[in-house]
């Protein structure tokens, strides 16, 4: 297994980046934002497999919960149109509240379990909810992978 890194700072700073590979986003039941459970083969030694479906299962849901209907986005809407949408520079929205929930949680999971793995997760805001992100990293004293077996297996992964 990887070097271990205690912190996100101690990652980014003591390791390089070896390859990103993209989980995509999942169409089958609509244009509701969710993300593939597939497990990504190249991430086979990095991190169990539970641990990445749970993370991407707990995404799922609250990307439901920020796009689900109710009585709080019919209030938003009827005050956004009755203020000339000015209410937005006073308050937050529901669904801005729960992507700042997405926030925190990619945070805590980088934090408690990717980082230490030598990998970190990326927000999907930050790529256009198109495609949730796993950046490997490999600690740059260790000679235990060999450029060419990097460099094709970050060419395979990268869309």
């Amino acid at each position: 297994m990887a070097t271990e890194f205690h912190n996100l700072q101690e990652l980014r700073h003591s390791a390089s980046l070896v390859t990103k590979v993209f989980i995509q986003r999942d169409y089958s039941e609509g244009t509701v934002c969710r993300f593939l459970t597939k497990f990504p083969s190249e991430l086979d030694n990095r991190i169990e497999r539970t641990l990445l479906e749970e993370t991407v299962k707990t995404l799922n849901s609250y990307y439901v919960e920020a796009e689900k209907i109710g009585g709080q986005s019919y209030l938003e809407g009827c005050l956004a149109c009755a203020t000339a949408y000015i209410i937005f520079l006073c308050m937050e929205t529901r669904y801005e509240k729960v992507l700042k929930k997405i926030s925190g949680y990619i945070r805590e999971q980088n934090e408690k379990i990717y980082a230490p793995r030598g990998l970190l997760l990326t927000d999907p805001i930050e790529r256009g909810m198109r495609v949730l992100e796993v950046s490997v990293f490999e600690d740059r004293g260790s000679g235990s992978s060999s450029p060419s077996s990097s460099t094709s297996s970050a060419g395979s992964s990268a869309r």
